[in-house]
């Protein structure tokens, strides 16, 4: 069956699936894909409201909730194409199945509620014997600093405390002083992840949403606005994984082949790796908490395996700059100057929220001055 030569000739008011026959039939002839016609007015209001609510998404610290919205919804899709067996490129205006939906929905939902009861499971142990194992590390920090003294110069040594007391004595005072901040920390921590999985559920129920027969233009354009910011979430997934992976890679290389060299060898040396390419999956941040892992574990083996962890991390954290707008600027055609010009903008202007976000948000952006050619 041929395609109208004229596509903008559809009558005005089709399904959500035919409304988007005129912008299907400009890619096949060669042009960008535009939204379905609507007034400038629709339009514009379209593009603030989708820019106010990312702001402000971001603003109120909501950062992980959406990113894993768009994870959640992401999951669902694909669990749902994997029990239908159908291939991607079939189902371009073909709804899925319901009952495939409906299973992958439960899947994605239950499965983060199973894993933490699992690890709760395991560790009651752990709770149990937690007085224990403070003692324990209490010790075990009380001969690291010790041991310090002992290689540290005497001008400096006289800085650390002196007998296993003291050390116990400023360790105490010290988490009595912080006991607020640690406090806020936790309450940060439990909402942010209170905060990620509503927005998997969120996600998760928009993936399987009846789809409307007849959508008004603003719901049209919002869907579209929608639509490119999911596309977006995809290139940027894509790219993080090569990033995760060849961070992974010179870790690898560093703990198993540059430090044995030097007579220095890091315990539990494949849990780091496996532990650098898991944190690697998240942007900046995932790296960063990494550092901080493997640098308290070369600690524990002498002061110049921290030295040499803290040095290659911090090369490896600096060089992530270049590598995530090398990798994301090829997979959303973006150049790595004005990628990593808007990672520092937004670093500086948002933190590390911003510093993950910037890639995304930019990518989004990239696709709406296309779609519009003003790009």
């Amino acid at each position: 069956m041929s395609a109208p030569s004229d596509p903008s000739a559809l009558p005005p008011h089709l399904p959500a699936s035919l409304a988007m026959y005129r912008a299907v039939a400009q890619v096949g002839a060669g042009a960008a894909p535009l939204a379905p016609l609507a007034s400038p007015a629709v339009r514009i209001s379209s593009y603030v409201l989708m820019g106010s609510a990312l702001l402000l998404l971001l603003w109120q610290g909501l950062l992980p909730g959406l990113l894993f919205a768009c994870l959640g919804f992401a999951l669902t899709r694909w669990l749902a194409r994997q029990l239908a067996r159908i291939p991607r490129d079939s189902l371009v205006g073909a709804p899925l199945p319901r009952w495939t939906q409906v299973m992958a929905a439960a899947l994605v939902v239950v499965a983060p509620l199973g894993w933490l009861l699992l690890g709760l499971s395991h560790s009651r142990g752990y709770l149990s014997e937690a007085p224990q194992q403070y003692r324990e590390l209490l010790n075990y920090v009380v001969r690291t600093v010790l041991e310090f003294r002992l290689k540290l110069p005497s001008d400096v040594a006289v800085l650390l405390p002196e007998g296993t007391v003291e050390i116990q004595r400023t360790i105490a005072s010290y988490l009595g002083a912080k006991a607020g901040v640690l406090a806020l920390a936790g309450r940060a921590w439990l909402g942010g992840v209170l905060h990620a999985y509503v927005g998997l559920l969120i996600g998760t129920l928009a993936a399987v949403r009846p789809v409307a027969g007849i959508q008004r233009p603003l719901a049209q354009q919002l869907h579209l606005r929608i639509s490119r910011f999911g596309e977006a979430f995809s290139q940027i997934v894509a790219a993080q994984f090569w990033i995760a992976t060849f961070n992974t890679l010179l870790t690898a290389v560093f703990l198993l082949g540059v430090l044995p060299l030097t007579d220095l060898h890091l315990p539990y040396t494949p849990a780091l790796i496996t532990l650098t390419f898991v944190a690697g999956l998240i942007p900046i941040v995932g790296n960063l908490v990494c550092n901080v892992v493997i640098t308290i574990v070369g600690l524990s083996v002498s002061p110049t395996a921290a030295a040499a962890c803290l040095g290659f991390l911090v090369l490896i954290h600096k060089a992530e700059y270049v590598i995530n707008a090398k990798v994301v600027g090829q997979r959303t055609h973006m150049g790595v100057w004005e990628l990593l010009s808007v990672m520092f903008v937004a670093e500086a202007i948002f933190g590390a929220a911003g510093l993950v976000a910037a890639p995304l948000f930019y990518a989004y952006l990239k696709k709406e001055l296309f779609a519009a050619r003003l790009v």
